[in-house]
């Protein structure tokens, strides 16, 4: 005899593109995208089940001193990075070229405030010569995502404590390998509770994620005039996703 099993409901299966997903984060000397340098860096491809399959890590010496309060985030010295660093333009160029195969590949990267990560590592392939990433696609960024999906919940949106609101483990927080391997378990812990509601293909999500990214912006801008952080004659936040 054959028991009879219910097929799985087509609107709470999770979006295609979570089968197959890279991660990528940068840890740096500072937080200003165009003059500050890589120190560490991971790629690298998780499964649907957040399993890591692939992964790179990257030492590198940036050129220049690594600041105490930098170092004691990620804890990389400027004399570790000088002892055990690859150069700078190396790093900066297998880096590229790791990410630029995943995107030819039609394969997803996750990173967590994509902007920053981006943007500095478009500058440092600028800084060394290298042919960068002007335009990275696609890009799935759980800080936009989950704004979006959840966007009155109270408190910040730290990757740590975001990672935490979904019981996803972060050890060794602000470690490349670690923030990385995080973020990507995080878009997935998005899209096995977001799914439904979640666009199912890979380039309307990219593009979602575009306005979704300028209107937070907006409202950011206008929550910080309010409270005077900002003046209303200032220029707004920039809303700019995946790059500024």
């Amino acid at each position: 005899m054959t028991l009879w099993q219910a097929e799985p409901l087509p609107l709470f299966q999770t979006p295609e593109w979570a089968r197959l997903i890279g991660v990528f984060d940068l840890e740096t000397t500072g937080v200003d995208v165009e003059r500050d340098r890589i120190v560490t860096a991971h790629v690298g491809v998780l499964d649907v089940d957040g399993n890591v399959i692939d992964a790179r890590v990257w030492l590198a010496d940036p050129g220049i001193e690594i600041p105490a309060g930098a170092a004691a985030i990620h804890g990389i010295t400027t004399e570790r990075a000088r002892a055990d660093g690859a150069p700078a333009p190396r790093v900066v160029a297998e880096v590229v070229e790791a990410l630029a195969a995943l995107f030819a590949a039609g394969i997803p990267v996750v990173a967590y405030n994509a902007p920053y990560d981006f943007s500095l590592l478009k500058n440092e392939a600028v800084r060394h010569g290298v042919a960068p990433i002007h335009a990275p696609s696609p890009v799935i960024d759980p800080l936009v995502v989950d704004k979006t999906y959840d966007t009155y919940r109270r408190g910040k949106r730290t990757l740590s404590v975001v990672a935490e609101h979904y019981a996803v483990p972060l050890e060794s927080a602000h470690e490349a390998c670690a923030d990385a391997v995080a973020a990507g378990r995080l878009a997935l812990a998005l899209a096995e509770k977001f799914g439904p509601w979640m666009p199912q293909t890979l380039d309307e999500l990219h593009t979602r994620q575009i306005a979704w990214a300028r209107a937070q912006a907006a409202s950011l801008t206008e929550y910080f005039v309010k409270i005077g952080r900002l003046d209303a004659a200032a220029p707004p936040l920039d809303g700019a996703w995946p790059i500024r």
